[in-house]
């Protein structure tokens, strides 16, 4: 006989499953492990209150997302990347970057235009974001496009506009690099390296931007797998350097609807197994600007740690990416929509801090019900 979960109720807890108020003397619920039905000396009991902060806060909180240990057979699904996995001695890795962390307690947003264009475009979406919450300024200098035609981005000047937007606003700078000849430049001028998605698997780019020791934000190929991911993360943290941030931008399917396909069940993955913090980019996964709002909360919902979102002053003039970008009111009224989601965050965040305390005096299978 498997052993089962014992939980001591207290004398009074909603039952939504029954419709009623479950009213009497403190009891035992116990749970066989082969099974999900949680039975009482009175029967069978709803555990939604398990999921409050108490019977009377009337306030749900998130599923706590990520476990102690990682499942055996994780551990043998990625042998090949066993230093980004979940261990005993390393749950999570916190990245600093000036003066804040990423991975730890605050969700960290990343907001700014596809590419930087102008001096005066850069500087107004810069103190716009801040204003609104946002820790990190995203632009940028050199631009992978899909068409040799398409706008490139201004290279150093760029670079430079960037690194004034940061004197003036305050804002830490995340922007892509897009060779390793091109390293030690934007690391110069960045505070965070971004690889973007058509450079995941371009070891040589990843070994120098690793060797830089900038922090590096890893975005997943548009046709990677988790595994693939987690490879490239690897490398980087062979090459010395600790500090990697996995960002989930959705992937290329069949689906035409969207730009890409939002693989969320990719980032509840990645917080489950992985140490490093995981970010979302729901501007490139959704395509739409008027997707974009909802798949942040979801992020939020999954466990992300931050988003990386694009805005700009006037997206329908933008020189690149202007549908998925949200214009100010549009970031404002994300960022307002984000609030119940993150005080679910911190709730759960606080009470996964709490040491656990056994129950007292637990009965035996025999002695319940």
């Amino acid at each position: 006989m498997r052993p089962s979960a014992i939980v001591r109720l207290p004398s009074q807890l909603p039952d939504i499953r029954l419709g009623r108020n479950f009213n009497g003397p403190s009891q035992m619920l116990t749970r066989s492990t082969k099974s999900e039905d949680w039975r009482g000396e009175s029967g069978l009991i709803s555990t939604f209150w398990l999921r409050r902060k108490g019977c009377g806060s009337g306030s749900l909180i998130l599923p706590q997302n990520g476990a102690q240990t990682v499942r055996q057979d994780w551990h043998e699904r990625f042998a090949e990347t066993p230093d980004v996995l979940k261990s005993e001695l390393l749950q999570q890795t916190v990245v600093p970057v000036l003066d804040l962390e990423i991975g730890g307690g605050e969700f960290i947003t990343m907001a700014g235009p596809c590419s930087v264009e102008t001096e005066f475009q850069l500087m107004a979406t810069a103190n716009h974001v801040r204003r609104a919450g946002a820790r990190i300024l995203r632009g940028g200098a050199f631009k992978p496009r899909s068409s040799p035609y398409a706008f490139q981005g201004h290279g150093l000047e760029g670079l430079k506009m960037l690194a004034r937007a940061r004197q003036e606003s305050g804002l830490a700078i995340v922007t892509e690099v897009m060779s390793e000849g091109d390293v030690p430049m934007v690391a110069e001028y960045a505070d965070i390296l971004q690889i973007g998605t058509r450079n995941m698997e371009n070891y040589a780019l990843l070994e120098a931007a690793a060797r830089s020791g900038r922090p590096i934000l890893l975005k997943r190929g548009m046709v990677a797998t988790i595994a693939d991911l987690l490879r490239s993360a690897q490398l980087i943290l062979n090459n010395g350097n600790p500090n990697v941030i996995l960002c989930e931008r959705g992937i290329r399917t069949f689906e035409t609807a969207t730009r890409n396909t939002f693989d969320i069940a990719a980032i509840a993955l990645l917080k489950q197994i992985s140490h490093l913090p995981v970010i979302a980019d729901p501007s490139h996964a959704a395509g739409h600007r008027d997707l974009v709002p909802v798949l942040a909360r979801v992020a939020v919902a999954a466990g992300a740690d931050g988003l990386l979102v694009e805005v700009h002053p006037n997206p329908d003039k933008a020189w690149s990416d202007g549908e998925q970008s949200l214009d100010f009111a549009g970031f404002d009224d994300m960022m307002a929509d984000l609030d119940p989601w993150l005080a679910l965050r911190e709730r759960s965040l606080a009470l996964r801090a709490l040491p656990l305390r056994p129950a007292l005096e637990p009965r035996s299978m025999e002695a319940v019900g």
